[in-house]
């Protein structure tokens, strides 16, 4: 049996292309699957479980179906939607997982991350990213009328994209000395994580001499999906696409 990892859907109603792609993956992609790690940024955006968009309904049901199926289901949150919580986890059958995480995969614990920790160089977006994860924050922003959270929400997802425009492609990948701290500190030669859209495996050395690995999940689009398949034999990099879910 094996575990899968997928992240950085960015599920929402402008892509009904990618949802129904999700929604064939969760129905016909499982098989002979033990366990789904969701690690972050299933939904483009996710302001509170009080206020779940219709447009998520049929794939948060479709995972509840597949817990009921016996698959264990796992959700890290990622930068956009790090509000999912407890009535997330209750509609769609996922625990939720806190970042990071040490799992014995493939024969050797692996550190799971979203990964935008990594990304140590952008500091304006550390910055942002200590300022909204404070709890103080989130109450009083869980607290404000769904139409004020919704304003919010777009305004920072405009100046969002407004900074990445004005950024190099190396100030928003991962530090290395980030990831090989990460990897020491938690005794692990294998890292597993998305938020870049940049899949692929990489090998570091470690201080102590060590080779380890990374393994960046790829993010996915209206017409091909992207999963981490990890079961005795390692794990394998794979994308596909509806027609291949419906063969």
């Amino acid at each position: 049996m094996a575990t899968l990892l997928i992240s950085d859907l960015h599920l929402s109603r402008e892509r009904p292309a990618l949802s129904r792609l999700m929604l064939a993956f969760l129905h016909h992609g499982l098989t002979n699957t033990r366990q789904l790690y969701i690690l972050g940024d299933l939904f483009e955006v996710w302001i509170g479980d009080d206020a779940i968009p219709d447009e998520y309904q049929q794939v948060i049901a479709a995972l509840h179906d597949c817990r009921r199926r016996g698959i264990e289901l796992y959700f890290m949150a990622g930068n956009r939607d790090f509000l999912c919580g407890g009535g997330f986890a209750a509609a769609s059958g996922c625990t939720l997982l806190e970042e990071p995480q040490v799992l014995r995969l493939a024969g050797q614990d692996t550190l799971l991350m979203h990964g935008d920790t990594l990304c140590s160089d952008d500091q304006d977006y550390q910055q942002f990213r200590r300022r909204v994860r404070d709890p103080y924050f989130i109450r009083d922003f869980l607290a404000k009328p769904l139409a004020e959270r919704q304003t919010i929400a777009r305004h920072y997802r405009q100046q969002s994209q407004l900074r990445s425009s004005q950024k190099s492609y190396q100030d928003m990948d991962v530090n290395q000395q980030t990831v090989a701290s990460a990897l020491q500190q938690h005794r692990c030669l294998r890292l597993i994580h998305g938020h870049t859209h940049r899949p692929g495996r990489h090998t570091l050395t470690l201080s102590d001499g060590q080779t380890a690995e990374r393994i960046v999940l790829g993010d996915w689009s209206d017409k091909q999906g992207s999963v981490l398949r990890c079961d005795d034999t390692g794990c394998s990099l794979e994308t596909f696409t509806l027609g291949d879910l419906a063969r």
